[in-house]
């Protein structure tokens, strides 16, 4: 019986190191995207916290941008409209995380993020 125990505590031991080693992200960069659920056409500049800007134009209404990766830190997005009306953003943004930046249809950003794990 002694011999059960010691080979369960063992099997324990090695499917745990396992389960916690197996994660899938690793300190990896966030990634953004951004979605119109608007009546117009956007272009949207993302400001990162070290200063680089990337720019995403002509957005169509009921589509969505390709997903970006970014630094991790504070990033703003300035969501120009075809009616050149500017919407801006800042979102914190963290490691193994996936960003949605949503236009709704009044013209206003909803953020959602999903942990990459």
């Amino acid at each position: 019986m002694k011999m059960y125990k010691k080979f369960f505590f063992f099997l324990c031991l090695i499917s745990s190191t396992l389960f916690f080693s197996c994660d899938e992200c690793d300190n990896e960069n966030p990634r953004a995207r951004v979605s119109n659920m608007g009546s117009d056409d956007v272009s949207v500049q993302v400001k990162t916290t070290g200063g680089n800007t990337e720019n995403i134009n002509n957005i169509e209404p009921g589509k969505a941008s390709e997903f970006k990766s970014y630094a991790p830190g504070e990033v703003t997005y300035t969501i120009v409209l075809k009616s050149n009306d500017e919407i801006t953003e800042t979102v914190e943004m963290g490691f193994c995380a996936d960003y949605e930046i949503i236009i709704t249809e009044d013209n206003e950003i909803i953020t959602t993020s999903t942990n990459r794990d």
